[in-house]
């Protein structure tokens, strides 16, 4: 017993010290209680401690250790509630056997090498979707497309209003949401919708996601199958390829033009399950879908029983008119799934997004949101359902359209000044973008890349193509996220970077 209790109290002592050269200061220590669970965890681990071994008492370790009984058995009590200890009735405490009862066979000449990265880990829908992510670890800054102007946020009235509904502690608005979302939201974005977009629908329709992600997600999870294809544009939201893909879903690359989407005679031969567009402002190029085109997507979606998908991610800023209407509002087969989201219009934090759906569907998408995703974030709709209906949506819609039409007037002029009529602006009426085309022997991405060491953020546009046999050059910058004094003297910046490539 004696040398039982010296040598665990002198393995004990030496991880305790061993532990206190590590810890920078008092205050970063682990307790003494939990030192000694984990040293002692991590003996049985690596079978330092072998199975049936006794323990001396937690009175005599506590002696030798010169500690007090209870921060001993505090460790003693957790192992033996992890199960890495047993006691015998009358015998004492005793290191458990939790050698499995059997061991699958190895085979060590095929046993994989072990990936620091994790990559061979994943599976090749999950390496493709890593290996050709497009998503960015900056989120703000000149010229970041996409991200409108936090700082201008009406924070006082959200401020107001979600300490309303605080005030009223209610239950049903901090649990899981049911169904479609929250009611009156789905009624507000219903009544905004039908007068803003044209867009046909009631509330019911209105189904309640986190963003266009979740939004695409759920259709494709409910409508499509494992191998069935999707029309993108080409170039397109590079995660619309990547949820697409994800699921199952093959994406189908169509070239765009000046009047959006060209559907050729080689993709009529094979309807797709699903046809996904930005009619109303083509992401990127920022073209919009002529009418023809409109009445022949929807015509032929309506023949081949194939569901058109519909991007409207920020048609409400369109400078020098108003917003065009909806595919959706001119849709009369209820072919179009209609997707919309508040993180242009108000902020990304807010994760809150929705589809509208046709009415045969309502029922289906109200279970199957909340079946796969549980209702979220009810609080957060009740406070913007609020915010729309007192009117604050149109007004900070209205207020931030000046904004951003100033803003795109002074990127333009920067670069007119730069370059003159040398270099050709796309998608420059409506959005939080344009698009910067470049001659076909810029290497894009390398001037992304050094425009990033540069502290600017500019898209590459060829990564947004699929087909290297369609690809342009080009970058797209964003000025929604970009103070006005600091438009001219960021792009001087990127345009001397561009300069060494043309």
């Amino acid at each position: 017993m004696t040398s039982r209790i010296a040598s665990l109290t002198d393995f004990l002592l030496m991880q305790i010290e061993r532990s206190a050269e590590v810890r920078e200061s008092a205050t970063t220590r682990k307790p003494l209680n939990r030192q000694i669970y984990q040293a002692i965890r991590e003996a049985i681990l690596s079978q330092l401690l072998p199975a049936g071994w006794q323990l001396p008492s937690s009175r005599d370790l506590a002696r030798g250790l010169a500690l007090s009984r209870n921060t001993v058995t505090y460790a003693y009590e957790q192992l033996l509630a992890e199960g890495y200890l047993e006691t015998r009735a009358g015998a004492g405490t005793f290191i458990a056997d939790t050698t499995p009862d059997q061991l699958p066979e190895t085979h060590p000449h095929t046993a994989p090498l072990i990936d620091p990265s994790g990559q061979s880990e994943l599976s090749a829908r999950g390496a493709k979707l890593v290996q050709q992510a497009g998503v960015s670890d900056l989120q703000w800054g000149a010229f970041m497309p996409g991200v409108p102007d936090v700082t201008l946020f009406p924070n006082k009235v959200w401020s107001r209003l979600q300490n309303k509904h605080w005030r009223r502690s209610q239950a049903e608005l901090l649990t899981y949401g049911q169904g479609g979302g929250y009611h009156p939201l789905r009624t507000a974005i219903a009544d905004y919708l039908r007068v803003a977009r044209s867009v046909n629908c009631n509330a019911d329709q209105v189904i309640i996601t986190t963003g266009i992600h979740q939004s695409l997600d759920l259709i494709v999870k409910l409508l499509g199958e494992y191998g069935d294809t999707a029309w993108v544009e080409d170039p397109c939201y590079w995660g619309t390829r990547s949820v697409l893909s994800s699921v199952g879903i093959n994406p189908v690359g169509v070239a765009v033009d000046a009047e959006g989407m060209n559907i050729r005679s080689a993709n009529l031969r094979e309807p797709p399950r699903f046809i996904c567009t930005t009619p109303s402002h083509q992401y990127p190029l920022g073209m919009v879908m002529s009418l023809s085109r409109r009445r022949m997507l929807l015509e032929y979606a309506a023949t081949h029983k194939s569901w058109v998908i519909e991007d409207d991610y920020d048609s409400e800023f369109r400078y020098g008119s108003r917003p065009l209407a909806s595919l959706q509002g001119t849709d009369t087969q209820g072919r179009v799934l209609y997707m919309g989201t508040f993180s242009k219009t108000l902020f990304p934090g807010l994760r809150i997004g929705f589809i509208v759906v046709p009415e045969s569907l309502a029922t289906a998408f109200s279970t199957g949101v909340s079946e796969l995703y549980r209702g979220s974030q009810v609080f957060l709709q009740a406070v913007l359902a609020d915010f729309m209906r007192e009117g604050h949506f149109a007004s900070h819609i209205r207020r931030m359209r000046l904004v951003y039409a100033e803003r795109l007037q002074l990127l333009q002029d920067a670069i007119k000044d730069n370059f003159g009529d040398t270099v050709e602006i796309t998608g420059g009426d409506t959005g939080l973008h344009l698009t910067l085309g470049l001659p076909s022997h810029c290497d894009d991405f390398v001037i992304s890349r050094e425009a990033r060491s540069a502290g600017i953020i500019a898209r590459p546009l060829s990564r947004y193509y699929m087909s290297e046999n369609t690809t342009s050059r080009g970058l797209l910058l964003g000025y929604g996220c970009v103070p006005n004094a600091h438009i001219r003297p960021a792009f001087d910046v990127l345009a001397a970077i561009i300069k060494k490539h043309i």
